[in-house]
């Protein structure tokens, strides 16, 4: 069994962190404005299931509502729990770190075949950067109005506050790593 005022605090704080709403974290995870204010209040206990919405609505693990903050110092993510994702195109994202709920950054491995392009993302919060390093391959990388190529060994940073764009434009596939702190709009 959790503590139920643990689980509020965490909530909350987690809700903050975000800058949402009661109203803004309701209708992301389904789960009614009452139902929340009663979690974040500590009293009423909810199902694995609210639970579950409520952790997809703030984008963390379940486990980071549960688990004691206590247990942040230090989090291992083995191999077969990292995110995977492959897309129509054919590129693959590995999200490699750990997700630790309050912290914005993210370490990706992506891979993109011959001739694919990953398409563009969309300009983030201002404060949010990424770091590129190219793997193997050659990247396209578009900032803004920049294009560049990244050969196997070459690395990039930009603001990741404007529209920027993978692909690879060569006959050999090409792998990369993206390290992004993406901070969150405050409303």
């Amino acid at each position: 069994m959790f503590d139920l005022t643990e689980l509020a605090d965490r909530v909350q704080r987690l809700r903050g962190d975000r800058g949402y709403t009661l109203a803004t974290l309701a209708e992301r995870c389904s789960v009614s404005v009452s139902m929340l204010s009663a979690i974040e209040r500590a009293e009423k206990a909810p199902t694995v299931v609210v639970l579950a919405r409520i952790a997809e609505g703030l984008d963390v693990p379940l486990v980071a509502l549960l688990a004691d903050d206590s247990d942040r110092r230090l989090v291992v993510r083995r191999g077969p729990a990292q995110e995977r994702t492959v897309h129509a195109t054919g590129w693959a994202r590995v999200v490699v770190s750990p997700v630790v709920a309050g912290v914005n950054f993210e370490l990706v491995r992506v891979t993109i075949p011959a001739g694919c392009d990953a398409g563009a993302f969309p300009a983030y919060a201002r404060g949010s950067h990424e770091y590129v390093a190219v793997e193997q391959g050659v990247l396209r990388l578009t900032v803004a109005d920049k294009v560049i190529d990244l050969a196997a060994g070459d690395s990039a940073y930009f603001e990741a506050d404007q529209v920027h764009e993978f692909a690879n434009t060569t006959d050999e596939p090409c792998a990369y790593y993206v390290a992004a702190l993406i901070m969150r709009p405050r409303s």
